[in-house]
């Protein structure tokens, strides 16, 4: 049997002591990079992914999709539009289309990782400059990392419907934790092992995920259509929710309407900004676009289980209750074939509230950390880092107990990733007509460094998409003591699509108007013939030529 430390993860006994006495044995090896001028620091995983690692194919895109909108917040999205006085015949539309607006900015933008195969964080620098892209960078990193630490407070619950169906007296544990902290004793231990279970399969690498999405794809659909069905069966019915009808009418339902929708867009704001992150593995640019018609149909189905069931619990227990755990957790009481259905449930739920940590969060904060800090992260450690920050620095058990002021400001942060994710898109769609010179990313002194490491043009957009919602954000966060005109306040509900398609308009307007000609290549610069290998579709010329350090070259150089 080998030895644990022969893992890579693994220290072993000179590492360990090394690592607790001196700061610099932390420090990566310095790689050489493919593209990086030789000054510049990098690390394998900023550098384009090689051939070999780029797995990814149109199966892996709608499994990929299928288990990221099957968790819980998925399904309880539709009990927040109706809770505000809209019926189902409203709900089920803002989804489709909140949804369908965020799937238009995913593919763009995902079509700059297939076909480059680079980081958000790297293609960035093509619209914002070299040194201004840090502010999207740290902007996502930080969203990530919160919404890792709050998936994984939420997820807890799981861990304690499992360990509560093996032992029913884990559920009388003695608290000895102050109710200020926001947590019980017993909420502490599940937490813990939360975060112990899920942080080695933080570290799958991306290009090995396909295999946790086949799992999350048998598991979690199976549990969420066979909780609906037992409701339904015990219930005689869906109940009367599809009867029921909107409590409200006018300009209000209409505004309720563009907030909810713009609610369900936000959710997934993060993930239209860094959709290269994974697509960078795909193996081909076309199998990407599948994710235009899936992930609006794969998240209504979900979202629609989610309002059957509920309505069913309305019939059984006299209250509806949206949270499946809570319905999961009343089968604890039915005896040991309860327990069993409640183990089993809330392992599929766990599975399902890790893999979308590990594909919306974990994997975006990591890419971000390595590179801000190139010198100390690669992706492994940049899980493990957003693991900690996310999981015990923010304290998110607290911030879900009390801090609802930053749980707004946080859901509101939509403002300023909606106008990023459009500069990204309108840049290399419509400034740059898809060619962007690659080695120029990774130089600090290139195409890309515009003025001092800043693309005015961006900045002006982000000013000009963010600024009028700055005062609905700040009475989200603060409603008692905010004051702002009715205007303000209709404009804020429809946040995301506001900054998204202004920041279009804005930036190519000015684009057009001032176009910084030394941005611009007449085609695709992929680097030296070593990224050329690993670039899946390579364009050509009408002779049949690419684009190589700027200099064509045949396309002998691929072996044909």
């Amino acid at each position: 049997m080998k030895p644990l430390t022969s893992m890579r993860y693994i220290p072993t006994g000179p590492q360990l002591r090394s690592r607790l006495t001196h700061v610099s044995s932390w420090k990566l090896p310095k790689q050489k990079s493919t593209l990086a001028p030789d000054d510049v620091w990098t690390n394998e995983d900023m550098d384009p992914v090689k051939i070999e690692n780029q797995t990814w194919t149109i199966w892996t895109w709608m499994a990929y999709w299928a288990t990221d909108t099957i968790n819980l917040g998925t399904w309880q999205t539709a009990s927040s539009i109706l809770a505000v006085g809209l019926s189902w015949r409203e709900a089920i539309p803002a989804i489709v289309v909140g949804t369908s607006c965020v799937a238009i900015p995913m593919v763009l933008n995902g079509a700059i990782g297939a076909k480059l195969h680079i980081p958000f964080s790297v293609a960035i620098r093509a619209s914002f400059g070299y040194y201004f892209a840090y502010f999207a960078i740290v902007s996502r990193a930080v969203l990530a990392m919160f919404w890792l630490g709050i998936q994984g407070a939420s997820g807890a619950q799981c861990i304690t419907i499992m360990i509560e169906a093996i032992w029913p007296s884990y559920a009388n544990i003695k608290n000895t934790i102050p109710e200020s902290q926001g947590i019980s004793s017993k909420g502490m231990i599940s937490y813990f092992l939360f975060w112990v279970i899920q942080l080695p399969l933080l570290l799958i690498p991306p290009t090995k995920l396909r295999y946790l999405f086949i799992t999350k794809l048998i598991a979690a659909p199976i549990t969420a259509l066979a909780t609906m069905g037992w409701c339904v069966a015990k219930a005689g019915g869906s109940g009367d929710i599809f009867a029921a009808k909107a409590t409200v009418s006018g300009s209000t339902k209409a505004y309720l309407f563009l907030s909810c929708m713009s609610s369900v867009t936000g959710s997934w704001s993060t993930l239209a900004c860094n959709i290269p992150d994974f697509s960078r593995y795909a193996r081909s640019s076309k199998g990407q676009y599948i994710q235009l018609p899936v992930l609006p149909i794969i998240f209504t189905l979900c979202a629609v289980i989610g309002i059957v069931t509920t309505s069913a619990t309305g019939v059984i227990y006299g209250e509806l209750i949206w949270n499946p755990l809570e319905i999961i957790e009343k089968w604890l009481a039915k005896g040991s074939g309860g327990r069993a259905a409640a183990f089993f449930a809330a392992t599929s739920w766990y599975i399902a509230q890790v893999g979308t940590n590990i594909t919306a969060n974990s994997i975006s904060a990591a890419n971000d950390l390595t590179v801000l800090f190139p010198k100390w992260v690669n992706i492994e450690r940049g899980c493990v880092i957003a693991a900690i920050i996310g999981g015990w620095v923010i304290v998110p058990w607290k911030i879900l107990s009390s801090a609802q002021t930053f749980l707004a400001f946080m859901g509101g942060y939509a403002v300023f990733l909606a106008p990023i994710a459009g500069i990204l898109c309108s840049d290399y769609w419509l400034v740059k007509k898809q060619h962007i010179d690659v080695p120029a990313l990774y130089d600090p002194r290139g195409r890309y460094s515009y003025r001092y490491g800043t693309n005015w043009v961006a900045v002006f957009a982000m000013l000009i998409s963010v600024g009028p919602n700055l005062p609905g954000l700040a009475r989200s966060i603060n409603p008692d003591h905010v004051k702002i005109s009715a205007g303000a306040r209709n404009l804020f509900t429809f946040d995301w699509l506001f900054g998204f398609v202004t920041s279009i308009v804005v930036y190519t307007t000015l684009s057009s108007v001032f176009p910084q000609k030394s941005s611009l290549v007449e085609r695709t610069v992929y680097g030296p013939e070593s990224v050329v290998m690993g670039v899946s579709d390579v364009e050509k010329d009408v002779e049949g030529e690419c684009s190589v350090l700027a200099i064509p070259i045949r396309f002998l150089a691929f072996g044909s």
